[in-house]
């Protein structure tokens, strides 16, 4: 319990048991300003440092077993904008949330196989977050071509003030 509440640390734990569907290992994904495979929390902090976000794409039931808030805290610490899945574990779902992480369902389950490991993701829309209301993506391949896929949210409209802010801890602070 050396780092218990110690974020960057904890942070060195995020997704490492996470198998890449592109290459069947854990903890090892493609750093896409390098063009190498690393470890998943030194990459997310790699472009942390180059100041981007990033966008995390997993299958059913994302956070399984992760409803602790520190599942939240690490990918809101890390930069990672969105999280787009086939389904989430509701708890978790919820934690994002809060942290303002834009939790994300593929309307479309098989559009998961279109995006691969060297695109580059858009979400399209966030300016007009509102309930009820799906989000495109646009995926850009290498190769420069493009396809868009449609996402849905749950965000209710005091959620989406929670994302708005950053955090439901600063729509708090922005309301006193």
């Amino acid at each position: 319990m050396k780092y218990r509440g110690h974020l960057e640390n904890i942070s060195d734990n995020y997704m490492i048991g996470a198998i890449n569907n592109f290459n069947n290992e854990a903890n090892k994904a493609l750093n896409q300003l390098t063009g190498t495979y690393d470890a998943v929390p030194a990459i997310a902090k790699s472009y942390k440092l180059a100041g981007m976000g990033s966008v995390v794409v997993g299958e059913e039931n994302f956070g399984e077993g992760s409803s602790r808030e520190h599942a939240a805290m690490e990918p809101r610490y890390l930069n990672v904008k969105a999280i787009i899945v086939k389904s989430f574990a509701r708890i978790h779902e919820t934690n994002l949330k809060k942290q303002g992480v834009l939790p994300l369902t593929f309307v479309d389950k098989s559009d998961y196989d279109k995006i691969l490991e060297t695109d580059k993701l858009s979400i399209v829309g966030l300016d007009k977050l509102s309930p009820n209301e799906n989000l495109d993506v646009i995926i850009i391949h290498q190769d420069g071509s493009e396809d868009t896929i449609q996402v849905r949210h749950t965000f209710n409209n005091s959620q989406i003030e929670w994302f708005k802010a950053g955090s439901a801890l600063n729509q708090l602070k922005v309301e006193n």
